[in-house]
């Protein structure tokens, strides 16, 4: 029988010369997930079908460089803040602090340089019911333009379950903003050639947050009934997905946050993904009161997928968990800030099972 275990190998070396690293954790089950300490980047996650095949189910790459170029955030942690800021500026305090604009005309998932470029430091953990990927990095004070020094702890964790779990923790010196996730590209179907409008999704939520033609949300709550945007039911991504509605249109699909029930039960439920043929589902627990649901609109066929032919439209989505886009700027919003002495805690677990 397999063991918990977890293996360290060489992935390559940076542009400034840095040797990252892969580390490949296994639970006894024979499920794999394995992590580059570059952006603490999922880069592969393999889980079994209903005929008991194991198969990576997760976008990225086989190398280094394709991470270090420009690409859609594959698998990568994302900091300091997931999701856009309006125009690239925030307030604090009647300061205002201006953020790279890397998604005109907004900044996204903390800008060009975000922790999703950055080497984060790492350390191996294993005891009988776990195996850890303890990466730990500290953002400097006004690094993208964000103030204070921020100290980040991520941990992933593997267990006999079949639930990988991801661990937010953060403090700062200084008051600044916060909003941590975790950016993996899933295809249940193990083949990355085919499209994932034939996955069902589940979503629960009895509201979204609508946006402007450069999705940032407009202020509005708005329920999801009668909408394509209701997920409170299992259904195919693909059913309603290019339905005529101008919020869908805004995002060539679905990009858009959801609002989780139940806000004050920390750790639950909050969406399900189930692809038929293969049997794979991926439950999605989290204490967190958004879910950015992306349905891989913007993949356009130009990157070279690990296993053969290219990323084209639609061959991954996301299930994002976070604060809601744009909270610095929205005062409606759950707050985002943190101040020094308190601590940024967050907890997301992604469950694998067939049926």
């Amino acid at each position: 029988m397999n063991q918990l275990k977890i293996e360290k190998k060489e992935f390559g070396t940076t542009a400034d010369n840095i040797t990252i690293y892969q580390y490949v954790l296994s639970n006894e089950n024979g499920m794999e997930v394995s992590i580059i300490n570059y952006g603490g980047i999922i880069t592969s996650l393999k889980a079994k079908d209903r005929n008991g095949k194991y198969q990576d189910i997760v976008l990225g790459f086989n190398s280094l460089p394709p991470y270090e170029d420009e690409n859609p955030f594959f698998g990568a942690l994302i900091g300091r803040y997931g999701n856009r800021i309006a125009n690239g500026t925030f307030q604090l305090d009647n300061k205002t602090y201006k953020l790279d604009i890397n998604n005109a005309p907004n900044h996204l998932h903390g800008g060009l340089m975000g922790f999703h470029k950055v080497v984060w430091n790492p350390k191996e953990i294993i005891d009988d019911r776990n195996v850890s990927l303890e990466l730990t990095y500290l953002s400097k004070h006004m690094e993208e333009g964000y103030p204070g020094n921020l100290d980040v702890k991520v941990t992933y964790t593997l267990n006999n379950k079949d639930e990988l779990s991801v661990g937010y923790e953060a403090v700062t010196d200084q008051k600044t903003i916060i909003n941590l996730t975790q950016h993996s590209y899933f295809n249940l179907s193990g083949d990355f050639s085919e499209d994932i409008l034939d996955h069902q999704i589940k979503i629960n939520a009895d509201a979204f947050l609508p946006v402007d033609e450069t999705l940032i949300p407009t202020g509005e709550i708005r329920s999801v009934l009668g909408s394509p945007f209701d997920f409170r039911k299992s259904k195919l991504i693909g059913q309603d997905i290019d339905t005529n509605n101008k919020q869908i249109e805004f995002g060539k699909g679905y990009d858009h946050c959801w609002v989780i029930n139940n806000q004050n039960n920390g750790l639950r439920s909050v969406a399900s993904a189930y692809h038929y043929e293969s049997g794979r589902v991926l439950d999605v627990y989290s204490d967190l009161p958004g879910l950015q649901f992306y349905s891989g609109n913007f993949l356009d066929g130009t990157l070279k997928s690990k296993k053969e032919g290219y990323y084209e439209l639609r061959s991954g989505f996301c299930l994002e968990t976070q604060y809601y886009p744009d909270s610095p700027n929205q005062e409606n919003f759950p707050s985002v800030i943190l101040k020094p002495g308190d601590v940024y805690k967050s907890n997301t677990v992604f469950k694998f099972f067939v049926k």
